[in-house]
Formats: C-alpha cells, sequence, structure tokens
C-alpha cells in the first residue's frame, strides 16, 4: 500500500465560490471533509497514493455552491468524481472505480473468495447501518449491539486484523468511516462502548488507525457530530442508502 504524504488540505467552498474549471483534464475529487460517503473514496485515493493525481474540491454542504448541481453532479450530493470527461457518483462504486482505473497498490487481493466475501459484505451494508440508526432513534442498544456482533462475527472469517485478513482493503474502507462516527456517538450518548466483549473489532479499529492513509481523512469533531446526529435523529428519519 502506499504511503502518503501529508498534503494540504483546501478550505470547503461554499455559495459565494467560483466555479473552478470543469473537464480540463484535472482529475478531481469533490467531498465533504464530515461526510462518510466521501470519506470512503478519500481513503481509497490515498491508499493507492493518488494524491498528486486527484486533487480534492471540498464542498461545504450546509452552504454548497450552486454551480455543483448546475454544472458538476445534478445529483448535488457527495462524493463525485470527475475523471475522462464525465462525472460519476456513489461511493461504493468509486472506491471500485478508483482501485480499477488508477496506478498504484491493488486495494483488493487476487483470491477469488476474498473477493466474493468482499461483495457479500457489501450486500450486508444497508441492514448494517440501518441498525445502528435504529438504535439511535430509539433508547435501547439492542439493534447496535446485534450490529457489531455481525461485524465481530465477520472480522473472525479471515486470520488478520481486517475484514479481508493482513491487508487493508476496500472491504475496511466501506466500513471503518461510520464506524468511527459510531463510535464517537455511542459513547457521548448512549456510554456505549462498541468494542466491549468483541476484541477483533477493537484490534480491526486499532489496526485501522495505524493506516496513515486513513488517519489523514480523520476530520471528524466529536462534538460537531454529536450535534449533528442529535438534530437528524430528533426528527423522522428514513435511511436512504
Amino acid at each position: 500500500m502506499a504511503t502518503p504524504s501529508v498534503e494540504y488540505l483546501p478550505p470547503p467552498l461554499d455559495a459565494t465560490a467560483e466555479q473552478p474549471a470543469i473537464f480540463d483534464g484535472t482529475i478531481r475529487l469533490y467531498l465533504a471533509y464530515p461526510c462518510p460517503f466521501a470519506q470512503r473514496v478519500w481513503i481509497a485515493r490515498n491508499c493507492k497514493g493518488l494524491q498528486d493525481k486527484i486533487k480534492l474540491v471540498p464542498l461545504n454542504l450546509q452552504n454548497r455552491p450552486a454551480w455543483y448541481k448546475e454544472k458538476v453532479y445534478p445529483e448535488n450530493k457527495v462524493p463525485s468524481l470527475e475523471h475522462n470527461g464525465k462525472v460519476i457518483g456513489e461511493s461504493l462504486d468509486l472506491i471500485k472505480y478508483v482501485d480499477s482505473n488508477f496506478e498504484g497498490p491493488s486495494l483488493l487481493p487476487d483470491d477469488a473468495d476474498k473477493k466474493e466475501y468482499f461483495e457479500t459484505l457489501l450486500s450486508h451494508m444497508d441492514e448494517f447501518l440501518g441498525m445502528v440508526y435504529a438504535t439511535f432513534k430509539g433508547d435501547s442498544t439492542k439493534d447496535a449491539d446485534a450490529a457489531f456482533d455481525q461485524l465481530e462475527t465477520a472480522l473472525a472469517k479471515y486470520d488478520g486484523p481486517f475484514l479481508l485478513g493482513n491487508e487493508f482493503t476496500l472491504a475496511d474502507i466501506a466500513f471503518i468511516p461510520f464506524v468511527e462516527r459510531f463510535q464517537i456517538y455511542l459513547s457521548e450518548v448512549f456510554n456505549y462502548d462498541l468494542t466491549a466483549g468483541r476484541p477483533k473489532v477493537a484490534a480491526w479499529i486499532e489496526a485501522a488507525d495505524k493506516i496513515d492513509a486513513y488517519k489523514q481523512t480523520k476530520k471528524t469533531d466529536p462534538k460537531e457530530l454529536v450535534e449533528i446526529y442529535k438534530r437528524i435523529f430528533s426528527v423522522p428519519f428514513y435511511f436512504y442508502p
């Protein structure tokens, strides 16, 4: 895996920002630093060593520029990637795209069984997130217990600290941004330690925190996260994957 250098992170663009050049040959990753979906692609970019190849264009989602929807990505969400004269989105599709279409170390093993297991893990992603979000909306941690027990079981399939064994892969990249935020919120609001009684989850988080490509994307402010989640989950909430 490529070892990323520390890079300058540009400030987020808001509604007053001028539109950057588009389709000029520059590869751009549009993201928001606090967004877990965007963080997935940011991590993959760093793991591939593409800091000089893929430019970060951060947006202020609370006051996003009108030109982003009008000129760049009509869906008006992040992440999106501008490459080869088009803009594509959806974080799980994008991490695969970055891995397949750019140079750098592969973020999936060659082993066919592990690749199949990776797809199985992704197929359960919505269920996993939905179970944790159900806890956020209620006063019981029962659904979170089940979700993190499933993660503990998933981590037991292969030897090594990561979901597919000894290497940090797209499987880990898909899950870790969300677990990062869940750990903060559950601890602060529910006094719940998601690693308690789950040694493999604890070892997974510890191992991921040693990956430079991931560490450089950890920009979540705990106090801000708690306030945002409290606002989101204080009203009827529907999860859209």
